[in-house]
């Protein structure tokens, strides 16, 4: 009975621990669109996107060309993610001179206003957006919170990390998509290639 009671605790442990390190997200009884980025997602370019900001802005992801981004995946009701959160913060501070943009997509079902005073008490210094079905079907259909990719200056994924990891791994993944040159000459034929091959693909349905 002891070894039994022993083993149920054991399993509580790690499902509880489980839960800690990956917030998941529910998934709301949707029709999902094309998902992209399936598989290792290292040196793919980064989907764009417009979405609007807690401040009312439209923003875009391809705003930040030149720049490395943070782009986190989140939720209010994510243990996980308030966590690590502060540590963005601070990578914001320590990284933004360098040229780092942290983004933060709020995946919640619940009013901005509440969102907005979230982040205000854990003195989020970055833009948080507002996210959509659309946005996580282009990010690999994002189920599992937090979710966070590192971009390069030129628009390329670096790395990707679900669920909590350190402090120090995150400063790592800020550092490798800080470490690229900016190549306006290399970025802009792949935006081309993309939209070239979208063309021909609708012209071959018609």
């Amino acid at each position: 009975m002891l070894k039994r009671n022993a083993f149920i605790f054991v399993m509580l442990v790690v499902v509880i621990m489980g839960m800690l390190a990956v917030g998941n997200y529910l998934d709301r009884s949707r029709k999902h669109g094309p998902v992209k980025l399936v598989g290792d997602v290292r040196n793919v370019p980064a989907p764009d996107f417009e979405l609007p900001s807690l401040d009312g802005r439209k923003i875009k992801l391809s705003d930040f060309r030149g720049q490395a981004v943070l782009l986190n995946f989140w939720a209010t009701w994510c243990s996980p993610c308030k966590i690590e959160m502060p540590w963005f913060v601070d990578v914001q501070k320590q990284y933004g001179k360098d040229g780092l943009v942290v983004l933060g997509v709020a995946m919640d079902d619940t009013e901005s206003a509440k969102i907005a005073e979230f982040t205000h008490e854990l003195g989020v210094n970055y833009p948080v957006l507002l996210g959509t079905d659309k946005v996580s079907d282009d990010y690999g259909d994002v189920r599992a919170l937090p979710t966070t990719f590192y971009i390069d200056r030129n628009g390329m994924i670096v790395a990707k990390a679900v669920g909590l990891l350190g402090r120090e791994e995150v400063e790592n993944d800020v550092k490798k998509a800080l470490s690229s040159s900016y190549k306006p000459s290399l970025a802009q034929p792949r935006r081309a290639a993309v939209a070239v091959k979208t063309s021909q693909t609708k012209e071959a349905t018609r």
